[in-house]
């Protein structure tokens, strides 16, 4: 990066409840596909649209984040969020890390199914003017047809059939997780009794 260029950083954000190789395989072909130098898997304290039933509380999700990119050449875990006023609302942490990284310039990851909910986001139409906002499939969700807004480009990234919910199913149940999670996550997961039967 020469000087004077700013480091160009992906913004993957979620609850990663847990964070899965799903997650890990996306991330890799969104920093290979849209030239990016990093991607940062933004830990959210709460979805403002989503219910907070089952979510694990933030320590535990970030530490699980932590060791999962551990090794994982630009994926960085980023847990900005977790000190925000809540609710969480991306517009918020755009300007806050536009503030505190003037050094980076960030692009939006957003699977479709956010995407077709966008414009219940709030400060949408700002993030659109601000940001360049990449979607990317995912399962149940239709891509965005037709022409987009300036700014919005759809990228073609595999389709991973793995879920947080899933994982999180299958714990409950007492099933293996080997190969949906990385071990060291299974590992955090059996020691703690996260996600176990109530």
């Amino acid at each position: 990066m020469g000087r004077g260029a700013r480091l160009r950083v992906g913004f993957f954000g979620g609850s990663f409840n847990p964070v899965h190789n799903g997650h890990i395989a996306l991330a890799r072909h969104l920093l290979g596909g849209l030239g990016l130098d990093e991607v940062w898997f933004v830990v959210s304290p709460q979805n403002p649209l989503k219910p907070a039933a089952g979510l694990l509380d933030d320590s535990a999700r970030m530490a699980m984040v932590e060791a999962a990119l551990a090794g994982e050449e630009g994926l960085r875990p980023c847990g900005v969020e977790l000190g925000l006023p809540r609710p969480s609302y991306t517009w918020n942490t755009l300007c806050h890390l536009a503030r505190t990284c003037p050094h980076c310039s960030f692009t939006l990851l957003i699977g479709g199914d956010n995407w077709a909910g966008f414009s219940l986001w709030r400060n949408h139409a700002e993030i659109l003017a601000r940001y360049p906002v990449a979607v990317y499939p995912r399962r149940g969700a239709a891509l965005p047809a037709g022409p987009l807004p300036p700014g919005v480009t759809v990228v073609d990234t595999p389709l991973i059939d793995i879920s947080s919910t899933e994982v999180r199913r299958r714990v409950a149940a007492g099933l293996p997780i080997a190969g949906l999670v990385p071990q060291c996550v299974a590992d955090m997961i059996a020691a703690n009794g996260w996600y176990g039967r109530k």
